[in-house]
């Protein structure tokens, strides 16, 4: 079965990425896993007497937190849906890669803000290291998730060979949906290509796969984070989707910068693919 995990804080963030996976586990009848990762200071070594974390006080913590995400199973999921959920002592991002190892994930669905450079280093931190070093997709959700439908996904690349390993995995994800995919290469001043070399080089890179619904897309912007931003708003696309390289952020499509500037400016959901 088709497994999606949810890190949850119980931020609005994170509440956004539990509405999105609700959808998209009852759109395709995928198991949900809710997990709560809870990071103990540095030097404790136990929760016993005399500590910050005594034990009766962590049986309370504990159970609150539980309350919680039985109050988020209720409200956002069908009752007919398959809801797990776990609650770890660890590292937010160690907790994160090691649940989904354990547990086969097929997909994380994460909550972020990142709308400034404070905020990144502070709240999103974990979620730019998921993205970067996980090995199945990543959606990452700034707003709410009601009534989402994946029927327009943008998949922005510069079309080099090393993205077909990401493109395939995208593809299945696609399909999953139905979805019409928007194939995007951005055009800029200082990286300009013609549209007759682009169109040529999109359709070469996709000739060994089975396409339905697409279009291709050559889009002039100042910009590669603003050609995105704006080609996405102009055909209100559902998702954006990025290819990714663990060395270098959030995409090898651009330098890490312009990807990492996309995730952060884009109010749209965007997923990843691991190269």
């Amino acid at each position: 079965m088709y497994k999606i995990l949810v890190p949850v804080d119980f931020s609005k963030k994170s509440e956004f990425a539990v509405k999105m996976s609700a959808q998209i586990g009852k759109k395709i009848k995928a198991e949900i896993h809710l997990l709560h990762l809870v990071e103990l200071p540095s030097g404790i070594v136990d929760m016993g007497a005399g500590s910050n974390f005594s034990i009766p006080a962590s049986m309370i913590y504990l159970r609150k937190v539980k309350e919680k995400i039985i109050h988020l199973k209720d409200t956002f999921f069908d009752s007919d849906q398959i809801i797990k959920y776990s609650i770890k002592f660890e590292n937010p991002f160690e907790g994160i890669k090691n649940y989904a190892i354990k547990n086969d994930a097929n997909l994380i669905v994460m909550g972020s803000k990142g709308v400034s450079d404070f905020e990144e280093m502070i709240i999103g931190s974990n979620t730019e290291k998921v993205v970067r070093t996980s090995n199945i997709p990543v959606i990452v959700v700034k707003t709410d998730a009601n009534k989402f439908k994946f029927k327009k996904i943008v998949f922005a690349s510069n079309y080099d060979e090393e993205n077909k390993v990401a493109f395939k995995d995208f593809l299945v994800f696609a399909k999953k949906f139905n979805s019409q995919i928007h194939l995007l290469k951005i055009n800029t001043v200082s990286n300009f290509e013609s549209s007759y070399a682009t169109q040529n080089k999109i359709k070469n890179f996709i000739k060994d796969f089975d396409l339905q619904r697409k279009t291709i897309n050559i889009y002039n912007d100042v910009s590669v984070v603003k050609g995105i931003m704006n080609f996405a708003k102009d055909i209100d696309a559902d998702l954006i989707a990025l290819s990714t390289h663990g060395r270098s952020g959030l995409s090898s499509l651009f330098n890490g910068s312009i990807a990492k500037s996309v995730s952060k400016n884009v109010l749209k959901p965007v997923i990843t693919f691991k190269i």
